[in-house]
């Protein structure tokens, strides 16, 4: 029979992740044997210790099996961790060595949110994509500059290797994997079961943009800070480097360096931001929010925010202000 494990590292991480994961693959398995008189996996609970707490001890899990005692794996599942993810990735080194070697022994790996953390310590990431919550990407770039961070994808699926984005979303990439693990009418039944969304792929609709700023360049820090109080302007990126005495090519190298991000976009990600509020909160029309933001074209801001948020104007604002959609 073939085996998928689910992880239980120790310190502090995610319960939800660990218990869906566990709920839906097994009435994934349920299901195959119905149809196929057999069970496909066995799904199994492993980690370092004999039991595990979360939440101050308000609940507890208690692995089925020692890693050490899988000799091989098909599937290992890394749950989301919670924010000491340093402290996370030197408790668990005995797990992270061993989720190294089965890949090597032809396992495949998913890291549910955060896991990416335990992943990457791995070095299985290296120039791999990879996603995971939107909201801890900066720790992860500087922690791991070898791994093509992308957080703008749900899912990255490369190599034996899945990722996906935050919290949640996890329900998402455990039915992908239903449906790679089992076949596409498993997943289906899995999706209407647990009434789960099938093959969404983004989760930038979903990604609140605060600002690029865990760097050290005050010279890009004040360009950043010029960008978001001139919000309801077009900004001449030359006028911005003189004003701040450096040479435009240079003043690019460095804001790209610092944030990730050319000028240019990141002055669309903030007017983009500033609109996605706008239409969370007011009742506003489009056109006047374009105008707030700096835009006159409106087929330009259209393109611009489907591009950062995956979603239309119109149909943004109908999904997060009920009382402007009404």
């Amino acid at each position: 029979m073939k085996h998928i494990t689910i992880l239980v590292p120790d310190g502090q991480n995610n319960l939800s992740s660990i218990v869906g994961a566990y709920k839906i693959f097994t009435r994934a398995n349920a299901y195959w044997k119905e149809n196929n008189k057999r069970e496909l996996y066995k799904i199994e609970l492993a980690g370092i210790s004999k039991k595990v707490d979360f939440y101050d001890g308000l609940f507890t899990v208690n692995p089925h099996t020692n890693i050490s005692r899988i000799a091989k794996t098909n599937l290992i599942v890394i749950p989301s961790l919670n924010h000491n993810y340093q402290q996370t990735v030197k408790i668990n080194k005995p797990l992270i060595e061993w989720i190294e070697q089965q890949y090597k022994n032809g396992a495949e790996v998913a890291s549910i949110c955060t896991g990416a953390f335990l992943l990457a310590s791995s070095g299985l990431l290296n120039e791999k994509t990879c996603s995971t919550h939107w909201s801890a990407a900066d720790n992860f770039k500087s922690m791991f500059p070898k791994v093509h961070l992308q957080t703008d994808k749900l899912i990255t699926d490369e190599g034996g290797i899945y990722t996906n984005g935050g919290a949640y979303s996890f329900l998402n990439l455990i039915i992908y994997l239903v449906e790679k693990y089992f076949d596409r009418q498993t997943a289906i039944f899995c999706s209407k079961v647990f009434q789960i969304e099938m093959d969404r792929q983004s989760q930038s609709a979903f990604i609140i943009f605060k600002g690029q700023k865990q760097h050290d360049d005050e010279i890009v820090k004040k360009a950043q800070l010029f960008i978001e109080n001139h919000i309801d302007e077009k900004i001449s990126f030359e006028n911005l480097s003189s004003q701040l005495a450096i040479g435009r090519r240079n003043f690019d190298r460095r804001f790209i360096k610092a944030t990730g991000n050319t000028p240019l976009e990141y002055a669309q990600r903030v007017k983009i931001e500033a609109a996605k509020k706008a239409f969370e909160s007011s009742r506003k029309n489009i056109g006047e929010v374009m105008y707030e933001v700096g835009y006159s074209d409106a087929k330009a801001f259209r393109e611009v925010f489907r591009k950062i948020t995956g979603l239309s104007p119109l149909e943004y604002r109908s999904r997060y202000n009920k009382e402007a959609a009404i």
